[in-house]
């Protein structure tokens, strides 16, 4: 997966858009305000920073030598993960879809409800 595969990815999530509120040239992926991802490319290799559970993180980290302590995050909640081909597509996805669902799933129920009942919980939660 490179660069714009990941973002058309993240942007294809419902409501999500993207922002660069911190440099022009790290773009931060949100739903409704909250971020579930940030994108950019540091020496030609994209890397993505997503959220997650704390313990599946570590896993992560353990399997694949592309995910590392989110850079510039919470370290227990964050992986960095270098877009450098190593990592299967579909895990790529899978991963951006778990960042998502916990972004959504801390949103109030104010935020939340909308959503699950505008898309349905399988396509928030997937």
């Amino acid at each position: 997966m490179d660069y714009q595969t990941a973002r058309n990815y993240m942007l294809s999530r419902p409501e999500a858009w993207e922002d660069f509120p911190f440099y022009p040239h790290i773009a931060v992926m949100k739903v409704h305000n909250k971020m579930f991802a940030t994108l950019s490319v540091e020496e030609g290799v994209a890397r993505m920073n997503l959220k997650c559970d704390p313990a599946e993180a570590q896993m992560l980290r353990d399997i694949f030598t592309a995910v590392l302590p989110g850079y510039h995050m919470n370290k227990r909640h964050w992986n960095t993960v270098v877009l450098d081909g190593s990592i299967p597509a579909g895990e790529l996805e899978r991963m951006i879809d778990r960042s998502y669902g916990l972004v959504v799933k801390g949103m109030t129920r104010k935020e939340r409800l909308p959503l699950e009942l505008k898309y349905g919980c399988e396509v928030l939660y997937r």
